[in-house]
């Protein structure tokens, strides 16, 4: 962005923190901003009042509410909670559709980035669908390492009920399957740093599994 189309989004946008646990967005609620998170980790899902599925992870450097740009669906079409304390960057709507008018170069990086959020969410219901206990786990591990930190060592901030939601999996089976993990020497576990040790069998479990 220029200097001017910069200020511009700064006058239109704040910095709001959000505890662990804190709701970002309310699914069904009307939306008034996209947003940025420039700091932390959120988790996306829908809910019907009984049964809650999460569509996605979403790590510092990426964008929330992106599904209602278009005028035609003015309410969140889903919940997000803040995993870990995050900061985000709420931007009034009408200003962001307003960048994407006056930058193309802007509106090809939201056009990715939603490219890659549909992607992912395709894969994950891949995930659920068609693989096995071990293979979900071991995409959800490997997901955590490639597209969240970025790194094979890591402090895990989610608990064995949260990679439980995650993988659509009970917490006992969980629980037994990362002791597995563990023992099998695919990744090691220090309190809350986690560590893949084994790349290459992990990915082939989450292929084949």
């Amino acid at each position: 962005m220029s200097k001017e189309e910069q200020v511009f989004l700064d006058e239109n946008s704040v910095k709001v923190n959000y505890k662990k646990k804190e709701i970002i967005c309310k699914q069904g609620s009307f939306v008034s901003h996209v947003m940025f998170v420039e700091k932390g980790l959120a988790k996306v899902f829908i809910d019907n009042g009984k049964n809650t599925l999460i569509l996605k992870l979403i790590p510092t450097g990426n964008l929330l509410g992106l599904t209602s740009l278009s005028e035609d669906y003015n309410t969140y079409q889903y919940s997000a909670v803040a995993y870990i304390d995050s900061i985000i960057r709420q931007i009034d709507i009408n200003a962001f559709r307003e960048l994407i008018k006056m930058n193309s170069i802007f509106a090809k990086e939201v056009i990715d980035v939603l490219s890659s959020n549909s992607v992912q969410i395709y894969n994950r219901f891949f995930c659920l669908t068609h693989k096995q206990a071990y293979g979900r786990l071991a995409d959800i591990l490997l997901c955590l390492s490639d597209r969240i930190f970025k790194t094979a060592e890591f402090e895990l901030p989610l608990s064995r009920k949260d990679l439980a939601e995650l993988s659509g999996m009970s917490q006992e089976t969980v629980i037994r399957m990362l002791k597995s993990f563990h023992e099998e020497g695919l990744i090691r576990m220090e309190g809350k740093n986690f560590t893949v040790v084994d790349y290459v069998k992990l990915k082939h479990i989450s292929e084949t599994g």
